[in-house]
Formats: C-alpha cells, sequence, structure tokens
C-alpha cells in the first residue's frame, strides 16, 4: 500500500468514526424527547416503533460507510474549511443506503446482512405464522428509511435553497436505485442479459446513488455547483461503480464470509445473473452446466457445495478475468481522477486518484 493510499484510507476512518457517532445521535433526535422528539410518531401501536427500531438497528450495524467518505472528501475538493452540511448530507445518504438493503434482502431473499439478520429475516421469526404480514413490515420499514433519508435534508439547518437542491439529488437517486432494482430482477429473465445490460444494472442499482451522489451532495455542501463537473463525476463514477460491482462479484465466491458478513454463493443461489455467474454459463461445459444448474437459483443449496463451482470457475480463469476486468475499470477511474489535481485541492484529488486500487482489493 502506497503512502498517499494509506493517508486516503486514514481519512476515510476518520470520516466513519465521526459519522458512526452522528448517526446513533440523530435516531436518538428522532423519538427521544430530551433530545428533540424530531419524528411525530403515533401515540399508539407497536408496529411503527418497532419498524424504526430494525431501521436503526439495521443502520448502526456497520458497513464501509464509503458513500461518507466521498462526501467529505467531494467537499474536500474546493474548500478545507468545515462544511456544515456534511453531517446533514452523510444522513441522508446512509438512510438511503439502509432503503436499499432492506429492500434488497427481501428481493434476494437474504437472511443475512452485516453479521445479523436481515430486517425481512427478523419480521419472519417474529411473524412464523404471518409471511404476508412480514413481507408488508419489511416494506414498510425500507420505504420508512427512504422517506427519512430526504426529511432528514428538508428538515436540517441547511439554507433553504440548499437543502432542496440536495434533496433533489438525493430523491433522484433513490429512484434511480428504484430502476436499477427493476432491471436486476428483469436480468433473471431469458434472454442472457448481455454485458451492456449488466453495466447498466449496476449504474442505476449502486453506481448512482453510492458514488454520483455523495460526489454531488458533496460539492454542493460545500456551496459548489457541480452541474458543470457533471460528465466527468459521472464517467468517475461510472467506472469507479462497475470495478466496485466486478470485485463485489468475485468477492460473491471468493470472499471470506466471516469479513463479508453474510454467506458466499448469494448470487448463485438467488438465480441473479451477475458478472461472475453469466461468465460461468457462458463457460462451462455440459457437465460443468448440471453442477451450476444444481446451484442456480436454490436459495437452501449447501455452502460446502460452492467447491466444485469454485473449481469450475478457476478451470476457465473466470476469477482472474473477473480481477482483470475490474482492475481496468479501476485504473480507468484513478486516470480520471488524476486530472482533478489541476483543477481541485491536491490532497482530495489524490483520494479519488487512489480509492479505485483499494477498492478492487478490499476484503468486504
Amino acid at each position: 500500500m502506497t503512502d498517499v493510499l494509506a493517508a486516503a484510507l486514514h481519512r476515510a476512518a476518520a470520516h466513519q468514526r465521526r459519522f458512526e457517532t452522528r448517526f446513533a445521535a440523530y435516531f436518538d433526535s428522532l423519538t427521544d424527547p430530551a433530545a428533540g422528539g424530531t419524528l411525530d410518531a403515533p401515540p399508539h401501536g407497536r408496529f411503527p416503533a418497532r419498524a424504526l427500531a430494525l431501521v436503526r438497528e439495521l443502520s448502526l450495524r456497520g458497513g464501509k460507510r464509503l458513500r461518507v467518505a466521498l462526501l467529505h472528501e467531494a467537499a474536500a475538493l474546493v474548500t478545507d474549511r468545515p462544511v456544515p452540511g456534511l453531517d446533514t448530507a452523510a444522513l441522508g445518504i446512509e438512510l438511503l443506503h439502509t432503503h436499499g438493503l432492506i429492500h434488497d434482502d427481501l428481493i434476494d431473499g437474504s437472511a443475512e446482512r452485516r453479521g445479523g439478520p436481515s430486517t425481512h429475516q427478523t419480521y419472519r421469526e417474529e411473524f412464523p405464522d404471518r409471511p404476508d404480514t412480514a413481507l408488508a413490515l419489511t416494506v414498510l420499514a425500507g420505504d420508512l428509511a427512504a422517506f427519512l433519508a430526504v426529511r432528514v435534508l428538508l428538515a436540517g439547518d441547511l439554507p433553504p435553497d440548499r437543502a432542496l437542491a440536495m434533496a433533489a439529488v438525493a430523491a433522484d437517486a433513490g429512484a434511480d436505485a428504484v430502476n436499477g432494482q427493476l432491471l436486476d430482477l428483469e436480468r433473471d429473465f431469458p434472454p442472457e442479459p448481455d454485458t451492456a445490460f449488466l453495466h447498466t444494472v449496476t449504474e442505476y442499482k449502486s453506481t448512482r446513488y453510492s458514488i454520483l451522489a455523495p460526489l454531488r451532495l458533496g460539492l454542493l455542501a460545500a456551496g459548489a455547483d457541480p452541474a458543470p463537473h457533471e460528465a466527468e463525476l459521472r464517467t468517475y463514477a461510472t467506472a469507479l461503480g462497475t470495478a466496485n460491482q466486478l470485485h463485489d462479484d468475485w468477492l460473491d465466491l471468493f470472499g471470506d464470509p466471516a469479513a463479508l458478513g453474510k454467506p458466499l454463493g448469494t448470487d448463485l443461489r438467488s438465480g441473479r445473473r451477475s458478472y461472475l455467474v453469466r461468465a460461468l454459463l457462458a463457460a462451462a461445459d455440459p457437465a460443468e452446466l448440471r453442477t451450476l444448474h444444481a446451484a442456480l437459483g436454490a436459495p437452501d443449496h449447501d455452502q460446502d457445495a460452492l467447491a466444485p463451482i469454485r473449481r469450475i470457475a478457476r478451470a476457465h480463469g473466470i476469477d482472474r478475468t473477473l480481477h482483470d476486468q475490474a482492475a481496468r475499470h479501476a485504473h480507468r477511474a484513478a486516470a480520471l481522477a488524476a486530472a482533478w489535481h489541476e483543477r481541485w485541492r491536491p490532497e482530495a484529488a489524490a483520494f479519488f486518484t487512489h480509492l479505485p486500487a483499494w477498492s478492487t482489493t478490499r476484503d468486504h
């Protein structure tokens, strides 16, 4: 690891630590009268409070908080002074992420997330004889997180025009993510998706809200207009997001479940045509295809049964190919950010230049 990358990751870790405290305080402020009690919660019933509690629990369970670091470093591109609106923006984007996680786990039937039960799994355990209720409550908990994501931006102490502009970014990112989820479901129907379709899924489902939206929000919070830089910000986000997703697909089969906080083979068992699954189906011979199809779309497929699939992937060089493709996209993102040193503050530009290298070597 280079000294510059180490410094960038150190700053990212510092952003994360500060944010964790701020995130917990935010949830306290919603319901604790001593902290302001800013959310007008219903005076009767236990379901609303339980939904908020589960949103809080999943939100505070951790994660890379990459979006938080991107927000702070985007603002640092244009100023070295404190930017008050960054905390509010970080709350909004992480609440939007919680919304996505809750619905994504529901769609995929995932029982685990971040080393604990998914929201849907928790509701299934609480209502074992009412699966429709568990499903409905999960959808509503995800919706609650999404509305809170926009509410925090509009109800904070930002100047009104800036609050509206930042809320619009969050709302657009949420709509893009929903479209990405729709495409994510469509790609598992015939015909087999091509690479362009998979790139589009990646862009809408994750890149636009996880990378592009934080870039826009960070600049807006710092008082800069991101519009003149939209094309290069979007190109950088697309390259970095694709590298991230390719590496995520690699981790899903070859990663460490303890580090990931969830079982391996999620894409395969859910029948999702990820970059890796698509490559496996295209390369496998008839005997290998029988092995693949036994696991494809089989949520109860045993973890130990993934070993033969890993052997198939390695035999066809798919593990190396995916790694090389991720590295190429990461290199493109780094090259784009290298040009930012001439226009924006070098320290922050260095973060964006070196971040792609980390994105393709991380273990979670």
